[in-house]
Parts: structure tokens; C-alpha cells; sequence
């Protein structure tokens, strides 16, 4: 004849209140997944283009506004305020775009005195008397201007208005060709303020040589041509 095993008061609601630890933990896992893929996730410079872009021009116009109350002069209220709304309006595109609002990268070059331009040296065909490929069809010499701000990346100031530049090089009233060497678009712009970069853009002309999606032209020919 068996005997049945049977648990005492004491087993029973051991095993009870470990069941229920078990469940609860399933449930908090469950949740902590949940509200993980709930959370929405931003990008920051490093991990977008658009991002970096955003970022440098918050960069730019926050070192142009720190220069202002360095050395402040009697447009500089004007000019913080216009350039405060600028930053405004960049950090409503980071939040569209998905970047990590208020985030600043400076991707501009230190001023620098204007160098005047050097007598260029004739090629070795031209040396060798073979002058015929820098004429153009007319029979004169191809006009070109002067390349200035190697190395440096194009992006946007924020600013509206007609295509304009602004620079930390250039005078106001210089002009200033920007040529995409991704797509091979290119505008011919007057510089109109200052910035913190050797070329900063405004919306109008930066829209005329973009990539669409891209606010940064990593491959950028500038001339000056006036």
C-alpha cells in the first residue's frame, strides 16, 4: 500500500512565494524590454552626416556670438539676436532629424590675414613653349579664381534671405564661388556678415549646391572670384 508524500504548511508556501518571484521577475524583464525599445533614440555627430552638419553650424554661430560679447560694438545686440534665433531654428532641425538637440561641433578655421595672391608659375608644357591648353576657345587665357579655405567644409549659417555668405576671412563685399565636388554644383556668393568659418553659407545659397538630406559638404572648392 503507498503512501502519498505529502507537503507540510511550511514547504507549501515556500514554493508559493517562489513561484510568484519568478513571475515577477519575467514581468519585470518584460517591461524593462518593452520600455527600452519604446525609448526613442537620438544620433549624435559622430554617427550622422546630417547630424554633423546641424552641429557645426550651432558651433559656428555660437563662436560668432561669443566674439560679439568679447568685443562687442554697437550692432553686436542686433547681431546676437539674430544669430540666437538662428540657433532657435537649427536645434528645431536637430529635433526633426533625430540628432541630439543643443549639440555643438566647431568645424571652422582660425581668422587668418588675407594673403595676397601669388604670380602663378606656368606649367611644364607652357615652360616647354606648348601653351595651347590654358587658352580657351577665344583664343584668350581661361579665367579661374583664386583658390582659398583648403581643406574646409561647407554647411549653413541657419540664416534666410538671398543667397549670401559670411566669413571669418573675407570682407563684406568679396565673392566668394562654393563648388560641391560630390555633385558638381556650384554658386557664386558675396560675402554679407561674419562667422565663424572661412565660408558659411545661408539657406538660400547652401540649398543651391546641397546633396538632398545632407547639411555638410565635405568636398568643397572655393574660390574667390572678386
Amino acid at each position: 500500500m503507498s503512501r502519498r508524500r505529502t507537503l507540510g504548511p511550511k514547504k507549501k508556501i515556500a514554493l508559493l512565494l517562489s513561484a510568484v518571484t519568478v513571475a515577477g521577475g519575467g514581468a519585470f524583464v518584460m517591461a524593462s524590454t518593452s520600455n527600452a525599445s519604446q525609448a526613442p533614440t537620438t544620433k549624435s555627430a559622430a554617427d550622422s552626416t546630417v547630424c554633423q552638419g546641424l552641429a557645426t553650424a550651432l558651433g559656428n554661430n555660437q563662436k560668432f556670438i561669443e566674439g560679439q560679447r568679447t568685443n562687442p560694438d554697437a550692432q553686436s545686440e542686433a547681431r546676437i539676436a539674430n544669430r540666437e534665433a538662428v540657433i532657435a531654428q537649427i536645434e528645431l532641425q536637430q529635433k526633426a532629424s533625430g540628432c541630439t538637440v543643443g549639440e555643438s561641433a566647431q568645424d571652422s578655421q582660425p581668422a587668418q590675414p588675407e594673403q595676397p595672391a601669388q604670380p602663378q608659375q606656368p606649367a611644364p608644357e607652357e615652360q616647354a613653349g606648348g601653351g595651347d591648353a590654358a587658352q580657351n576657345p577665344g583664343g584668350g587665357a581661361a579665367a579661374s579664381g583664386e583658390q582659398v579655405c583648403n581643406g574646409s567644409t561647407i554647411t549653413l549659417s541657419g540664416e534666410d534671405g538671398a543667397p549670401a555668405a559670411s566669413s571669418n576671412q573675407f570682407p563684406a563685399g568679396t565673392r566668394l564661388k562654393v563648388t560641391n565636388l560630390d555633385n558638381n554644383k556650384s554658386t557664386t556668393v558675396e560675402v554679407t556678415g561674419v562667422s565663424g568659418s572661412c565660408a558659411l553659407l545661408n539657406n538660400a545659397a547652401f540649398e543651391q549646391v546641397r546633396e538632398p538630406g545632407k547639411f555638410l559638404i565635405r568636398r568643397a572648392l572655393i574660390e574667390k572670384v572678386g
